[in-house]
């Protein structure tokens, strides 16, 4: 699967660690920096990951700053990126089965290794369900939709 990464200086060390991992598992990976621990400001860096979701050059993407928080909100402003901030694999496999997400946030300093691999795995390996999630996931990119149900 073609996977891009991007981190903020929080998270730059773990960031390493995934893409290096990743690509042991497979993966063509594509690391939008930064390249070092200097500081630099996470919306920069979620946008490029958006961008390179919307372009079509990645899949599926890894967003990973201090918290996550950040750098998930800087994602979700582009309108063709469904942005999920987890902590643990069963949240980050319902962002995938519910939401279609195309991109998981990780905070740096809240998860280890481990768990951020745990939530990678079960985000790469769940499929989107579709059905009565699909309108719903339709909606997120253009939130004017109405549903048949939903009064005018």
């Amino acid at each position: 699967m073609r996977i891009a990464i991007a981190s903020d200086h929080a998270a730059v060390a773990l960031k390493a660690t995934l893409a290096a991992w990743l690509r042991d598992a497979g993966h063509d990976v594509t690391d939008l920096g930064p390249a070092t621990d200097a500081r630099v400001d996470y919306p920069d860096y979620g946008y490029r990951l958006a961008q390179a979701i919307a372009g079509g050059s990645a899949a599926r993407g890894i967003a990973l700053c201090g918290s996550g928080i950040g750098i998930s909100i800087a994602v979700n402003r582009h309108p063709a990126a469904r942005c999920a901030l987890v902590a643990e694999p069963l949240s980050a496999a319902l962002a995938r089965e519910h939401n279609d997400a195309n991109v998981l946030a990780l905070g740096a300093r809240l998860v280890g290794e481990d768990m951020a691999k745990a939530c990678i795995t079960a985000f790469l390996t769940t499929a989107f369900a579709g059905g009565r999630h699909a309108a719903r996931v339709d909606k997120l990119a253009a939130p004017n939709l109405r549903s048949e149900r939903e009064p005018a």
